[in-house]
């Protein structure tokens, strides 16, 4: 798997979304004849609610491992689903990603939480890379496209792999004793864990005067 994919994965997972990884999508050219569109990098779904790292089974659980990242932009009773690309470069949506039948072979993979079919809301992620269901209320869903990589801004449909990074680092550094319990397959988690533990600095600095 690429290691940004990898990166990505873990820092979503780390924040509460269950997620399929490098998902191909296939499609019929011929009768009995099938062939690859293309891969989608990242589809993750978040239910609503507070993520801990550890439950404490006591009544009421510590703040302190309590995991949460504000950039994911969470909205209250809210179903979070992710279909996301992810560039070591310039964080930009491929034209394969973005066309109705990858977003509806996609989307057919968590039909059940839409109310309207799923050709719907495929159409709005074309239109404006979200949709929103509001109705019926026990059962709101926000789905929107988000492209990882290289860039200067963090939004709704734009996350830096920078910020991915030091997320996780922070993540790491604050909530050290509870996932130090914690086995760590995904070989980038993996590494983060050991940078910190080790005391490693990798955070983003400024560049030194004179360096392009």
């Amino acid at each position: 798997m690429d290691i940004g994919v990898e990166l990505v994965e873990a820092y979503l997972r780390l924040n509460g979304y269950f997620t399929i990884s490098e998902f191909e999508v296939l499609r019929e050219v011929t009768p009995g004849s099938y062939q690859t569109v293309t891969d989608v990098d990242m589809i993750a779904v978040r239910f609503p609610g507070h993520i801990y790292i550890a439950d404490s089974h006591t009544k009421g659980e510590s703040p302190s491992l309590l995991v949460e990242d504000p950039i994911l932009d969470l909205e209250p009773d809210t179903v979070d689903v992710i279909i996301g690309e992810v560039k070591q470069g310039e964080a930009v949506f491929n034209a394969g990603m973005t066309n109705h039948h990858t977003l509806h072979t996609v989307l057919q993979r968590v039909a059940w939480l839409y109310e309207d079919d799923v050709h719907k809301v495929a159409r709005d992620l074309e239109e404006h890379l979200v949709c929103y269901q509001a109705e019926p209320p026990d059962r709101k869903v926000r789905t929107r496209l988000v492209a990882f990589g290289r860039s200067p801004v963090n939004n709704l449909h734009t996350i830096s792999l920078t910020h991915v990074f030091e997320k996780m680092i922070g993540q790491f550094e604050e909530h050290g004793e509870a996932l130090r319990a914690a086995q760590f397959k995904n070989p980038a988690a993996a590494l983060i864990r050991l940078l910190v533990k080790t005391g490693f600095d990798v955070r983003k600095g400024e560049k030194p005067s004179g360096d392009s």
